[in-house]
């Protein structure tokens, strides 16, 4: 059979990958100044970091509309025996919703929740890719895909909560007190949804490499396929820092590091950094 892999652009993967495994990708919507711009393509992190700097409001985000999504799957549904859309978590975005009321119109469509964003929404898309090679119906790729979806792992480390306390996710009294104590919120998508599991101290460098080794350290469950360093602007030291800890934790076959998109920067801002990765199948 013949499968088409369709994601939202929160996926974070490089044009690389994108390209190397025929993916398209679904551009979400970045809100700048009460103007719409389109994720990655009429708007790129950078303008947002540069914007906030010079003293704007935060940027946020938007689902794209079911139209938007009919339009996507029309122009592979003739083509294709089945598409898999993969959305960003139904617990951050409407996105998933407006794309399964999308679906609905065509038979050969099944759209599936990754449960996760950025490039933990990009392995669950590498696996449909990989699974897609193989599969032999529409259903039973999206029942697998389902499964997979429990066992990627996504947390990120924060620098600073500048981002959090203009997104109202943070207090101005918290924020005060964690950059008094240097402390660095680290972040974990559990369930679809974000939650502090730890918070680091220090200098940045340390507390990355702390955090990694924490994350991959002494562990015997985790899938050494492949592992995603994904982040927003950090110095050259912290991601020395980062790759040191990854090798001293174990092989992985493939490394990628990655820049996370519009979503994740215009939450988290720069100096975030994350690695994204699979625990082995029970």
């Amino acid at each position: 059979m013949k499968f088409k892999i369709l994601s939202d652009s929160t996926c974070d993967l490089s044009p690389a990958l994108v390209g190397q495994y025929g993916i398209g990708i679904i551009p979400l919507i970045v809100v700048k100044n009460n103007q719409e711009y389109l994720d990655g393509q009429t708007i790129i992190p950078q303008d947002i970091f540069d914007h906030v700097a010079a003293g704007g409001s935060l940027c946020s985000t938007a689902a794209r509309s079911v139209a938007t999504y009919q339009e996507a799957f029309s122009k592979y549904a003739a083509d294709y025996d089945g598409i898999i859309h993969i959305n960003i978590s139904s617990e951050f975005s409407s996105s998933y919703q407006n794309a399964c009321i999308a679906a609905q119109d065509f038979e050969n469509v099944r759209v599936v929740d990754s449960r996760n964003l950025s490039t933990g929404q990009g392995l669950v898309v590498l696996k449909a890719c990989e699974l897609a090679k193989t599969a032999e119906s529409l259903d039973q790729l999206k029942a697998d895909l389902d499964a997979f979806t429990a066992r990627v792992e996504a947390s990120f480390v924060l620098d600073k909560l500048e981002y959090m306390v203009k997104g109202g996710r943070c207090s101005s009294a918290a924020a005060l007190g964690a950059n008094l104590l240097n402390l660095k919120p680290s972040i974990e998508v559990k369930d679809g949804k974000m939650t502090v599991v730890k918070k680091y101290r220090g200098k940045y460098d340390r507390c990355l490499s702390s955090y990694v080794k924490d994350r991959l350290g002494n562990r015997e469950d985790i899938d050494r396929g492949t592992l995603f360093i994904t982040h927003t602007p950090v110095s050259d030291v912290c991601l020395d820092a980062v790759r040191d800890a990854v090798k001293e934790c174990g092989q992985f076959d493939n490394i990628y590091e990655t820049s996370a998109g519009c979503t994740v920067s215009c939450h988290c801002g720069p100096g975030t950094l994350g690695v994204l990765f699979v625990r082995k199948e029970a």
